[in-house]
């Protein structure tokens, strides 16, 4: 399995790029939130999961299948930041839902501004079988272990190699890893350093009460 259970990504991978207005240098300085695709693409999921051969719940019989859970899509979890790259990643050992150890760099910064304050959201260059590399972006936050599943949740991204790109992070595409339905998938755990101090009340809910 990829290190970051890559099957989990196909849909909101598709849906950052339809919704990112960064993918352009005259985007506006805060992107319109397109409600419509964002539940359109919920709706696309849930049915992903409930019939495809891939779904963690057809790896996983025992688990019963059920509609994810998510807030509603709000501009407010929008946000537009460049990429700071560190000069020197420091090379770091992320461990997985199963205990085993994955290796990458913190490879650098994204800034999230909400209500005055600044919040870095790292980067990680996760290495892969083969000798490859992927790049990964995962939080906990105010809301984990409460109403998001207790482990963290994951964003997409995708770096592009212009410094001065800027790019959308948007919390309404956060997302919950494969083991968060079924303990045959190992996630990553984020590290205490990837704790945002703010409720994010956006995208994927815990699955389970």
């Amino acid at each position: 399995m990829p290190p970051i259970a890559a099957t989990s990504c196909l849909f909101s991978l598709a849906l950052a790029c339809l919704l990112s207005a960064a993918c352009s240098a005259g985007a506006p300085e805060k992107p319109a939130l397109d409600a419509a695709a964002i539940l359109s693409a919920r709706a696309k999921k849930d049915d992903f999961m409930r019939n495809h051969p891939q779904s963690p719940f057809k790896r996983d019989p025992s688990v019963t299948f059920a509609p994810l859970k998510y807030f509603p899509p709000d501009a407010a979890w929008v946000f537009r930041s460049k990429l700071q790259p560190y000069a020197h990643p420091e090379p770091v050992t992320i461990l997985d839902t199963k205990g085993r150890k994955r290796e990458g760099v913190i490879y650098g910064f994204l800034t999230l501004v909400k209500d005055g304050r600044s919040h870095p959201v790292r980067v990680y260059r996760m290495t892969t079988p083969g000798g490859g590399f992927h790049h990964a972006v995962w939080f906990t936050d105010r809301t984990t272990g409460d109403t998001t599943y207790e482990v963290g949740r994951y964003l997409d991204f995708e770096k592009v190699d212009d410094p001065g790109h800027v790019y959308t992070l948007d919390f309404n595409l956060a997302y919950n890893p494969y083991c968060a339905y079924t303990s045959v998938y190992a996630c990553a755990i984020p590290r205490k350093e990837d704790q945002l101090d703010l409720a994010i009340t956006a995208g994927e809910k815990k699955w389970h009460d």
